[in-house]
């Protein structure tokens, strides 16, 4: 059998190669088969392919991007038949042919660059005579222009070095707690709000009191009570004594608002018209008071914190507003041996100091480098046919919504799913988003955005119980899901 690539797309786009060796490699390195030059998406050592047990296997090499194969993420694989790869802008079908066919030219391990073989495109005879080939298994990705700066790249690629830092430095406060951790600061790289539920005395404040320190955030904190009104928040214009021309005139006083990150304390103690004085800010990132607009600093965030065990006489959060918040974070107890690293740290009078970590100025860049992270339709289809099954009126929905959920997930939870897995990435050092990034983002996105009805609170369901089902009921597409992708028709030899 001969092993061919046929390259649809890039610099060698219509040109044929035949496999040999042992390896071949692509990527901007000079030591690679394939030279890809000029494409800021792929690593200086990419990817490779493999000669194996008489085939050949797609290995990604570790790279920022990540190499797809029929539109998913892979790490290796073996290939079949028509294959589709994507690496960067460039994409090549890999085809196995009989050896009596004509042969392609031959590609040699390394240090062979690929814009030498200057060969005109020579035609693949199909496995049966006269038959036209098949279309490949899934459509490759199609080529995606990044659009962040070199210096942007550059801090992407710190980021996984800043994140272990960050996680290093809240550790000298915060004892465990690492998935709660991980979760804000995937909350704060997508510019979304979290409301985090845990009983009294898990150390809700002082995380996010520390993490601001660490992320150099200006940080207020405000107690919310029964009696505390939206003035107290957003501020209240005072009528006072002009000294130059003696007449009275009003002056605004900021409120705790006007900061990068608010601590709402125990949210649900405090009246809904209270509660919505937050809702402009979150939404918009400005406050109005009387007939006057305010923007706020950026960055902004609200962090809340809800007790979920006192519930006399507090105010539950609408459905409505607990939407706004991108994650709802469960704070849990520690585990025994953490528990005793905090009764010892915090019973002996050793006080920490955490060191800032990043710049308000990388902060706002990471948010921006976020939404300019790329999103394959394998991922964003994959996001659809999720939250489609939270809703129980959707064709999408399996027997257990319908059974036991009331109300599903609107587009707003497909957006926060998105934006937080991005922020996954970016927390990691990569700028390519998988399913597995979204399955790690669903439980705090939606657990608070389903509702269950009598059926699953007589079993004992809650909201994150049908999630996790969920994400196990919910395939991910497969090549049935996408139209069928147009290929080359390659003739049969005379």
């Amino acid at each position: 059998m001969q092993h061919i690539i046929e390259f649809t797309a890039g610099p060698n786009a219509g040109r044929q190669f035949q496999l040999s060796g042992e390896s071949v490699r692509f990527g901007r390195a000079d030591t690679c088969a394939f030279r890809i030059e000029g494409d800021p998406m792929v690593s200086s050592n990419h990817a490779e392919l493999r000669a194996e047990n008489g085939g050949w296997v797609i290995a990604d090499l570790n790279s920022t991007n990540g190499t797809f194969l029929n539109s998913q993420p892979v790490q290796i694989k073996a290939l079949v038949d028509r294959d589709c790869i994507q690496i960067g802008e460039t994409a090549f079908v890999y085809h196995c042919v009989p050896a009596e066919a004509p042969a392609a030219p031959v590609v040699a391990a390394a240090p062979v660059v690929a814009a030498e073989p200057a060969a005109p495109k020579q035609e693949i005879p199909a496995s049966k005579p006269e038959a036209p080939a098949a279309p490949p298994k899934a459509p490759a990705p199609p080529p995606q222009d990044f659009g962040a700066s070199p210096d942007e790249l550059a801090l992407v690629e710190k980021m996984r070095d800043y994140t272990d830092r960050i996680r290093n430095e809240v550790g000298k406060v915060i004892i465990g707690q690492r998935e709660v951790l991980d979760q804000i600061l995937m909350c704060i790289l997508a510019n979304g709000h979290a409301l985090l539920i845990g009983l009294p005395g898990m150390a809700k404040t002082l995380t996010v009191k520390t993490i601001a320190q660490v992320l150099n955030l200006e940080f207020k904190r405000v107690q919310f009570t029964p009696d505390l009104m939206p003035g107290d928040i957003i501020g209240t214009d005072v009528l006072e004594t002009n000294k130059a021309t003696g007449e009275k005139e009003f002056r605004f006083i900021k409120g705790p608002i006007f900061c990068n990150l608010l601590l709402a304390d125990e949210i649900n103690r405090t009246p809904p018209k209270t509660q919505a004085a937050l809702l402009e800010a979150m939404q918009e990132k400005m406050v109005t008071a009387g007939n006057t607009t305010y923007k706020l600093a950026q960055p902004f965030f609200v962090l809340a914190t809800q007790n979920p065990v006192e519930q006399e006489g507090t105010y539950p959060l609408p459905e409505a507003q607990l939407d706004r918040f991108m994650f709802n974070i469960w704070v849990d107890y520690p585990l025994p041996e953490e528990e005793e690293a905090v009764l010892k740290a915090t019973t002996a009078g050793i006080r920490a100091d955490p060191l800032p970590v990043l710049t308000q100025e990388e902060l706002l860049h990471l948010q921006d480098v976020v939404r300019k992270v790329p999103v394959s339709d394998h991922v964003i289809k994959y996001v659809t046919n999720l939250v489609g099954a939270t809703r129980p009126s959707s064709p999408l929905a399996p027997e257990l919504t319908k059974t036991y959920v009331s109300t599903g997930a609107g587009p707003r939870a497909g957006q926060c799913l998105i934006l937080a897995a991005k922020a996954t990435a970016i927390l990691e050092g990569r700028i390519h988003v998988s399913c597995a990034d979204i399955r790690r983002a669903a439980p705090p996105v939606l657990r608070h955005r389903l509702m269950t009805n009598f059926a699953a609170d007589s079993e004992g369901l809650s909201p994150l119980d049908i999630v996790k089902k969920l994400l196990e009921i919910v395939p991910e597409p497969g090549a049935e899901s996408y139209p069928a992708a147009s290929a080359k028709p390659v003739k049969a030899a005379k």
